[in-house]
């Protein structure tokens, strides 16, 4: 018998929510097939089998919070063949005999654990033999179902206590999350589907029905919640200057045309992104941070670039590595990737560590600006508001004349312990400047 315990996926976290299971007790898997979806405080992560074998019993029940290191789920080997454990997994003496079961193909016992994020590959019920074990009544196919002689896990006891037999509200994952994202108790639900179970207008209908709602804090969210109320702590202070960005939006149409541009979504967000990383060149405390432990400032060589992105689980900020040193069309290139993994909670775990300064722009929610909070651990941000058609200014002396310009609200939000007025003011200068005439110069 192998027990599985929750892996830290990779981003130095003490617990996650366990989000769907994948397999239920009875299932035969193989090494790298799929367990679980989990939450983390930064991301959506499938978790891989690191044992082939037959789900013998699930530990942890969907929507709660496991500690890193508590055992999740049990695996059995296979009859005639000792799971394979991955690449430095432990390796654990079999526990009593068990149901005779089809053997995990040679091949897939002896491949190695992929990284968290693999497809899952083919799950493979077993057939059900003998008197003893227990069948599947109608309407309840979507739940584990404990062998008989199993010992009940408290996720199959329903609240887990020690002789406890209220049996757990029959829903499907689907609406488990429904529930979990509307606070509504699955308990207090009353079931109209098929066998007594809950459908997601049930849950819907609970939620009229109880008048305030009530919203965990849980993965993401909680994770938001903690680092904006550290971040509040650290004083700040914030710049505006208003830009005009009417080559910018040029400049934008130009490169739609160009074909090495082609299928990708380009936005002035990209060459504001330039813009910064440009700018920094000159304002390198823009792009710092302050080691506590060594009473230092330190000036980071490259630009780990975020761009906030509004998820429905929460505020992520995912950095694109290295962002000084790629062009405006490479540029492009990894916005166009992280910024929809963010939305679907895909994000790999090393795109959220590590972030230096960060962008947000609050323009695609009409928004002409703001003072954004720093993302903790980083000296500065900057946010974009929306591009407006306004009257403006141009030429001098006899060639001034007011001319309808497009037109931006930019603003820097800095750690003041870091960044005084002076480097605030010049960075939102430089970038201002770059906007307003970009040039092609920016592809290079």
């Amino acid at each position: 018998m192998h027990e599985f315990k929750l892996p830290d996926p990779g981003e130095g976290l003490l617990e996650a929510d366990i989000v769907s299971w994948k397999v239920a007790v009875g299932d035969t898997v193989a090494v790298n097939d799929i367990l679980l979806e989990i939450e983390t405080a930064k991301s959506l992560v499938e978790l891989p089998s690191p044992y082939a074998g037959v789900v013998a019993e699930i530990l942890a029940g969907e929507g709660q919070t496991v500690d890193v290191g508590t055992p999740i789920i049990r695996i059995a080997d296979t009859q005639g063949e000792a799971a394979a454990p991955a690449a430095d997994a432990p390796r654990d003496a079999p526990d009593a005999p068990h149901e005779p079961a089809q053997a995990a193909p040679k091949e897939a016992t002896e491949a190695l654990l992929v990284g968290y994020g693999a497809k899952a590959g083919a799950v493979t019920r077993r057939a059900r033999r003998g008197a003893h074990e227990a069948a599947v009544p109608a309407g309840r196919n979507d739940r584990p179902v404990e062998p008989a002689g199993t010992p009940a896990s408290p996720s199959a006891t329903g609240g887990g206590s020690a002789g406890g037999t209220a049996e757990p509200p029959r829903a499907k994952p689907p609406v488990r999350r429904v529930a979990r994202d509307l606070g509504v108790d699955l308990s207090t639900v009353a079931p109209t589907g098929p066998g007594g179970t809950i459908t997601a207008d049930d849950v819907v209908a609970a939620a009229n029905n109880t008048g305030d709602k009530r919203i965990p804090l849980r993965g993401v969210r909680r994770e938001m919640f903690r680092t904006m109320t550290a971040s509040l702590a650290v004083p700040q202070a914030t710049a505006f200057v208003e830009v005009d960005v009417t080559a910018t939006v040029e400049l934008i149409e130009t490169l739609k045309r160009r074909r090495d541009f082609t299928g990708l979504r380009i936005s002035p967000l990209v060459v504001f992104a330039k813009a910064a990383c440009l700018a920094i060149e000159r304002i390198p405390e823009i792009n710092s941070s302050y080691d506590a432990e060594r009473d230092e400032i330190v000036l980071h060589n490259d630009v780990n670039l975020g761009i906030a992105a509004a998820t429905p689980r929460g505020l992520l900020v995912p950095n694109i590595k290295a962002a000084n040193r790629l062009n405006l069309l490479d540029l492009t290139r990894a916005i166009n990737e992280l910024v929809p993994l963010a939305r679907e909670g895909k994000v790999p775990p090393d795109a959220m560590a590590n972030g230096t300064f960060s962008i947000t722009n609050v323009g695609v929610f009409g928004v002409d600006g703001g003072t954004p909070i720093m993302n903790y651990g980083e000296a500065a941000i900057m946010c974009l508001g929306t591009i407006l058609r306004k009257p403006w200014v141009v030429g001098t002396g006899e060639n001034e004349r007011i001319v309808p310009r497009s037109v931006c609200t930019v603003s820097l939000t800095f750690d003041h312990r870091l960044v005084d007025g002076e480097m605030g003011s010049k960075f939102l200068a430089d970038v201002s400047t770059i906007m307003s005439d970009p040039a092609l110069a920016l592809l290079f």
